[in-house]
């Protein structure tokens, strides 16, 4: 290894929900350093989602990031010569920056008019285990599933 690893920010709890998960969520949708405005977006995506399901938004939140977390993904590892995809576990802190990454991405994908509209229907889609982000995180499952063979190359 080279220099010293960075060490982990701590991310403060936002003021209105006073969670950690949602301040990272409005830090991933902000764009150009306008935190209010991304601020502003998902509260008001919060209270969407909250009438549509009739429940607490932060719950909502967490259910919708547990289906979008992956369990596995696959790295690449060389091996006398060759490059295999090897299937490893994904730790806590990878699991919820994929998960928030993939959440954004696929929220800035959609179709509909407005970002709040956008975050709203991405969150209801990976509430009820549908939707861009989830298909992702299916997607990186297959492909640790597909390079099984290769497992007993983990280090």
């Amino acid at each position: 290894m080279r220099k010293n690893r960075a060490e982990r920010r701590t991310v403060k709890p936002d003021p209105v929900y006073n969670d950690v998960i949602i301040n990272r969520i409005i830090n991933k949708i902000m764009l150009d350093g306008k935190k209010s405005l991304a601020e502003k977006v998902v509260y008001e995506a919060l209270d969407i989602v909250s009438e549509e399901t009739g429940e607490e938004p932060l719950e909502v939140v967490k259910e919708a990031l547990d289906n979008i977390m992956p369990v596995l993904e696959v790295r690449s590892r060389r091996v006398g010569g060759s490059n295999y995809q090897v299937p490893v576990e994904v730790d806590e802190n990878r699991k919820l920056s994929l998960g928030l990454r993939w959440f954004v991405q696929s929220t800035r994908k959609r179709g509909e008019r407005t970002i709040v509209e956008r975050v709203a229907g991405e969150l209801m889609d990976a509430y009820n285990n549908t939707g861009g982000a989830v298909r992702k995180k299916e997607e990186v499952h297959r492909m640790a599933e597909a390079n099984r063979a290769f497992a007993h190359y983990r280090w």
